[in-house]
């Protein structure tokens, strides 16, 4: 006979596991983008339209290139999981899977490509 209560034996049963988490993920990267998005464009709205040696002089400096990181960062992680969300309600079978897939990797490719462009730009 089991002394487990039926809250205990459901504990942990949610039908993902981590729903809460990745709730807590959105709205954590949610505010981080509330906070990066206006401070990208102002940082960075100084520099439209300047030639290549001023952007590359201004992205020399380290406030605007990692203003410039985070929010890129901060933006692909947040794509990926709404883009999960979106994929795991609307899409069911094995396409599911590789759309999940797919994603994933373009979003990280995404990512390391403005990395690796803003890193150019900047050293």
């Amino acid at each position: 006979m089991s002394f487990l209560t039926d809250r205990k034996r459901a504990a942990g049963l949610g039908s993902a596991k981590s729903g809460t988490e990745h709730h807590w993920q959105m709205q954590i990267s949610s505010i981080a983008l509330l906070i990066l998005v206006p401070l990208f464009v102002f940082t960075i709205g100084p520099v439209l339209g300047e030639d290549h040696a001023t952007v590359v002089a201004y992205f020399a400096r380290p406030f605007p290139a990692l203003v410039a990181a985070l929010t890129i960062l901060v933006g692909f992680h947040h794509f990926r999981q709404g883009v999960q969300v979106l994929i795991e309600d609307y899409v069911h079978g094995q396409t599911r899977k590789f759309l999940i897939i797919a994603m994933v990797c373009i979003s990280y490719g995404a990512a390391a490509a403005g990395i690796f462009a803003l890193a150019r730009l900047a050293l």
